[in-house]
């Protein structure tokens, strides 16, 4: 994919035709729904009495119950990751915000992460690039702007609107304010007041707030803006045309510098299981999207409906790649809302496990966009 280095402005002018939101960047977590961690207690896979052994005997690992984190569902349901650990065994933990993944893998409780890139940017950022690196790509889109149709029909419709962002500085959040001062409309990036009322709301709380008409639209991640058109939303724009090759980082894999220096073997197993994991929804969609619907399921008690994860499963494109110059652009935005001082990003991405793992399936190589570890 050819690098994307454009500005916010930049970018926004040459998309002019577009006239849309593009990703946020902030604070937060990316596309969080809580705040809380959530035990994983699937089955584990059978392991061989001559199983290969690695050199740490489990690898914790987590992940959101988010159709954006497709590669972490679907690999744990089918077994794929866990076939190339051997007898190392997974301990998954789902959580349900970018923050409380932070937090475990900076206490030592979680070695691997599939987390998005605002609260990747700024736990390498506040810990002065000690903590992490990203050293897989995961997703990318899968974030759309739904509005109710009878007050919204064009994007210049927000202007006097409540439109709803995940949280404050949050990935989808920054963009959208980026993308209000592109329009020449000002809002206050603290409180969200101004010419549009951005108006901070968990995702989970999101639905409620459509149906009783105190948001007006919301710019969300799936499997929330599926969840608002089902209650009678319209998408007034999908992210992926606000990009140069429609692609856009959306998750991540990241990694505790601490074990990727200890165990660099087991990091490698799991980038080779998450590899085929991603060749395999590819190749077969729709049972990629039933089985990620279980694992769904299994943890929250009942699986999406059709008329949900249906339109929404398509809009997400699972790739190994990083798509680190997207993460450049996205923290120019995050800059230039005032949200956060100039980042040094560099040596936030390690890629030579996941380029050696490619490379021996035949696959391209990924690019760290000039963002890679040198040590």
């Amino acid at each position: 994919m050819p690098a994307i280095g454009t500005s916010a402005k930049t970018l926004h002018r040459g998309l002019a035709a577009a006239a849309a939101l593009p990703l946020l960047i902030g604070a937060l977590a990316s596309c969080g729904y809580g705040s809380e961690a959530v035990k994983d207690d699937a089955p584990k896979a059978n392991v061989a009495a001559d199983a290969k052994k690695l050199s740490a005997s489990e690898v914790r690992i987590g992940y959101f119950p988010n159709l954006t984190h497709a590669t972490a569902l679907v690999g744990l349901q089918e077994g794929l990751i866990a076939k190339e650990l051997g007898a190392t065994a997974i301990k998954p933990q789902a959580f349900n915000a970018g923050p409380s993944e932070i937090e475990a893998l900076n206490g030592g409780s979680l070695d691997i992460g599939f987390i998005g890139p605002s609260p990747s940017i700024n736990a390498y950022v506040k810990s002065k690039g000690s903590n992490l690196r990203i050293i897989s790509g995961s997703a990318s889109g899968g974030v759309k702007l739904v509005v109710n149709p009878a007050k919204i029909k064009t994007l210049d419709d927000l202007k006097g609107k409540n439109i709803a962002t995940p949280q404050k500085g949050n990935t989808q959040d920054v963009a959208f304010l980026n993308w209000i001062s592109e329009k020449g409309w000002k809002v206050d990036p603290e409180s969200g007041k101004g010419d549009v009322s951005v108006v901070r709301t968990d995702n989970k709380v999101t639905p409620d707030a459509f149906k009783s008409g105190s948001i007006d639209g919301a710019w969300v991640p799936e499997p929330t803006a599926s969840k608002l058109v089902s209650d009678g939303g319209t998408v007034l724009l999908d992210e992926t045309a606000l990009w140069p090759d429609k692609k856009f980082v959306i998750t991540n894999i990241i990694v505790s510098q601490k074990f990727l220096k200890e165990h660099a073997d087991v990091v490698e197993a799991v980038l080779t299981g998450t590899v085929k994991t991603n060749e395999w929804i590819n190749a077969n969609p729709d049972k990629a999207k039933a089985s990620a619907n279980a694992k769904l399921a299994a943890e929250g008690g009942k699986p999406l409906d059709a008329k949900i994860i249906d339109p929404a499963w398509p809009s997400i494109l699972i790739t190994d790649d990083p798509l680190a110059a997207t993460l450049k652009t996205q923290a120019e935005w995050a800059v230039e809302a005032k949200l956060i001082e100039q980042p040094d990003l560099n040596g936030i991405y390690d890629l030579k496990l996941l380029n050696k793992v490619l490379k021996a399936a035949g696959k391209p190589e990924v690019s760290d966009a000039g963002l890679g570890a040198t040590k």
